[in-house]
Order: structure tokens, then C-alpha cells, then sequence
């Protein structure tokens, strides 16, 4: 579906759409436990990816108007019938992929061309270690994956900088192993605070797990049960930042971001930085409430170790901004569903931007950046879409982007709540 944002300004209310990280986590944990329900879970493609993985592991999972209601397999899946596909899921396909190793059997993982480009070797040599069979069919370290259990538990090492999901998926599943996992980082962790978010639910679920003088550890023997037998997810800051940035570059009046309470996700980070580019934007946190208006804005430098989703809306408001927006530390982002590095780099070229691209590091040339327009390629990626549409806003001449509609992975009524808001948006099947 292509998708053509015109030059527009926005205002009004928005409702922030449940998280994502915290979805997919509280589906798994919920599959773990004997029966819970999760209120307010994202309906997506990704979080639906999860729900068929606890169905398969012989769960039963009912959506309903109030929630999801799931009955678990009680910290011991079954051996799958069929293959798992985890679709685009990175974060389905690295949780799931440990919950395997629980197993007393065979699975096999697999997913679309972008998943089965992404790199899982280190939680496949980390289940190695603990006692299980985890290989890479084409013996790249990719899907398909085909993994086998029971697993006991014990001690690994693993680098902390491809992949926070790594340490997730072995901290979920060593919980209801006999021994428990200790996870010992061999690199400094990149995206901790997806780490926490997984600590957060787990605690939460009634399960404990600490942080060590070297990584992460999980005693066994554990239960799954949440308080009173649900759980509600809170709203996703990753989606809440096009939203301000649509805000922060086009909203005469303001927009007015719903839903968006404190919790442990690091792309919370995007208040401060659009804060210390020069925007007019306050959040109430006890309300859960931010507002952002129209505003010039200023070039800075952010480093993103923590908060890799945040690299193609920064970019964007980086194009638009004066001066020079740099984003450092930010390799591991080229790692996700594209490499959304030289995505926003190229993409924002088409659209006139002037942008360096190195290694680790992409710089916006915001003073030498004139919006042009044009089309672009969203590269099967909802965040470089959901960017580059805020672009159109600001754009001299309309913007069309093509595959509009992966933004069904994180945010399905993005471009509904785009247009709601007063943002000229068309759609065309293409």
C-alpha cells in the first residue's frame, strides 16, 4: 500500500496505543502461567506472532473485548505440531526460541526474509551451554532454527551489545528450569532498558529475578501467577514519538498524546530530546499526558545505546531542525528489521535531507536540508514508515511511501490517528 502525506499541521487528542515490548513479554508470561489475562495487550502483527507461539507450545489463547484471556501451559510447553512462525517478530522469535528449550522435544522456528536475516547465534550457543540442541539450519546463525529440550538451567556468557532480547528470552524461560539461569555479559549491554521492561513483568507475574555485579540471574522453580490473575500493559512510547514529533513540527495549536505513563520503557527518552531541541512540551506524568506544539527546533546530539527505536524519528526531526542532529552509538540499530541506519540515511536523501552515514553513527546536516518531497521505500519496516510520514508533514511537496502498511507490526491505526489529528493522509493499494 502506498501512502502520501501532504504538507498539513496537526492538533487535537491522541491515545497512545498499548506497548509493544510489554505485550509480547506479558503474552509469553501469561502462556507460562496456568491461566492470567492481559488487559490492554497491542493487537498487532508482531504480538499476534506470540499468541500463535503460546497456542503452539499448547496454550489456549481468547481474545476478547476486555483482554486476552489465556490458559497456560504452566511453565512446560508441549512439542509444537508444526513449524512456529514468528513472522517479522524479532522480539517473538528470541523469547519464543528459549521457551523451546523448556520443551521435552523438537521445535522449529522460522519466520519472513527480514527475521530470517537477523542475527540469533548467541542465544543458540547460550542454549547449547545450558544442555540443549539449538542450531541454525543454513549454519549462519540465523532462521530457521531448530532447538530442542529439556534444558536444567545453569550458568552463560553472552554479548550484551547484538541483542538485549537474548537476555530476555534466557531470564523468562530460567524461571521455571530446575536451576535457574545466570546470564554473565561479555559486552556492556546495549537497549538495557528493554531489560528492565522484561524485569518489570516478570515481577509483576510474581516471578524474581536480580541483576549481578557481572549481568542478570533467575532462580528456578519459579511460578508464573500475576496479582489477582491479570496484568495491564501501559502505552508504547516508541509510538508515542511520531505522534510528538508530529507535534513538535506541524501542531499550530498542540497535540495532546493520551495513555502515556511512566513505566520502565527507555523511549520515554524522546520528551528530553525533543525537550532539548527547543520544544514546547510538557508531560504530566500522573496524568499520563503530554503536550507538544509546533516549535523551532535544534540540532543535538543523542546517543541511542538504549533506545534504538528512537534512530528513525530523531532522524526525521533531526532533517527538520537547524543545525546538526548527531546520533551516536547506534550499530546495533542496523540489526532490526532493516538496517534502519542507512534506511534513514538513504530515505531521507530522496527527500533532500543532507545526511553522513558512518559506522556507528548517522549525522543530519539539518542547516544544508530542504525538504523536498518525492518517494521513498519504508523498507518493510513500520518505524522507518511511521518516520518518514511525519517528513511529509513538513515537506515542501507531498511525500508518498511505499508499504504503508507495516505499520500493522506496532501502531495498525497509525495513519487513522495521523489523519484525525488534521494530517492530510491518502492511501492508495499499489
Amino acid at each position: 500500500m502506498d501512502v502520501t502525506i501532504s504538507p498539513s499541521t496537526v492538533d487535537g487528542t491522541a491515545h497512545v496505543p498499548p506497548s509493544k515490548s510489554y505485550s509480547h513479554r506479558a503474552i509469553l508470561a501469561a502462556g507460562h502461567a496456568a491461566n492470567a489475562t492481559v488487559r490492554n495487550p497491542l493487537l498487532s502483527a508482531d504480538t499476534q506472532a506470540t499468541m500463535r507461539a503460546v497456542e503452539a507450545y499448547g496454550g489456549l489463547v481468547d481474545e476478547r473485548d476486555d483482554g486476552i484471556v489465556i490458559e497456560g501451559f504452566a511453565g512446560r510447553p508441549g512439542v509444537p505440531a508444526d513449524v512456529i512462525d514468528c513472522a517479522n517478530s524479532g522480539t517473538t522469535m528470541r523469547l519464543v526460541t528459549a521457551t523451546a528449550a523448556l520443551a521435552d522435544g523438537t521445535t522449529v522456528l522460522t519466520g519472513d526474509s527480514s527475521l530470517r536475516s537477523r542475527p540469533q547465534g548467541p542465544l543458540l550457543d547460550a542454549i547449547e551451554t545450558l544442555g540443549g540442541r539449538a542450531e541454525s539450519t543454513r549454519e549462519n546463525g540465523q532462521a530457521p532454527l531448530v532447538v530442542a529440550g529439556p534444558i536444567d538451567g545453569g550458568t552463560v556468557s553472552i554479548p550484551g551489545d547484538v541483542s538485549s532480547q537474548f537476555i530476555s528470552a534466557l531470564l523468562m524461560a530460567g524461571a521455571v528450569t530446575d536451576d535457574g539461569i545466570v546470564v554473565e555479559l561479555e559486552t556492556e549491554l546495549k537497549s538495557a532498558p528493554y531489560v528492565e521492561i522484561t524485569l518489570d513483568v516478570l515481577d509483576a507475574y510474581g516471578v524474581e529475578a536480580t541483576r549481578t555485579d557481572t549481568g542478570f540471574a533467575v532462580e528456578g522453580g519459579q511460578r508464573y501467577a500475576p496479582s489477582d490473575g491479570e496484568y495491564s500493559v501501559p502505552g508504547d512510547f516508541s509510538s508515542s514519538s511520531y505522534l510528538l514529533a508530529a507535534g513538535a513540527l506541524a501542531a499550530e495549536v498542540k497535540v495532546i498524546v493520551t495513555g502515556a505513563h511512566p513505566s520502565a520503557q527507555g523511549d520515554a527518552a524522546i520528551v528530553d530530546v525533543l525537550d532539548r531541541m527547543g520544544a514546547t512540551i510538557d508531560w504530566n506524568r500522573d496524568a499520563g499526558e503530554i503536550s507538544v506544539r509546533r516549535s523551532d527546533l535544534a540540532g543535538v546530539e543523542v546517543d541511542v545505546g538504549d533506545t534504538p527505536d528512537l534512530l528513525p524519528t530523531i532522524a526525521t526531526l533531526g532533517a527538520a531542525a537547524s543545525g546538526e542532529t548527531r546520533i551516536v552509538n547506534c550499530e546495533h540499530v542496523r540489526y532490526k528489521e532493516t538496517d534502519r541506519v542507512s534506511a534513514m540515511a538513504d530515505e531521507l536523501t530522496t527527500l533532500g535531507a543532507q545526511v553522513t552515514e558512518r559506522e556507528d553513527e548517522l549525522i543530519v546536516h539539518g542547516d544544508e536540508t530542504d525538504l523536498t518531497g518525492g518517494t521513498v521505500d519504508g523498507r518493510g519496516d513500520h518505524r522507518i514508515v511511521m518516520s518518514l510520514a511525519i517528513a511529509g508533514l513538513v515537506a515542501n511537496d507531498p511525500v508518498t511511501i511505499r508499504g504503508g502498511e507495516h505499520v500493522d507490526v506496532s501502531f495498525p491505526e497509525f495513519f487513522d490517528v495521523l489523519s484525525g489529528l488534521g494530517g492530510d493522509v491518502q492511501h492508495r493499494r499499489s
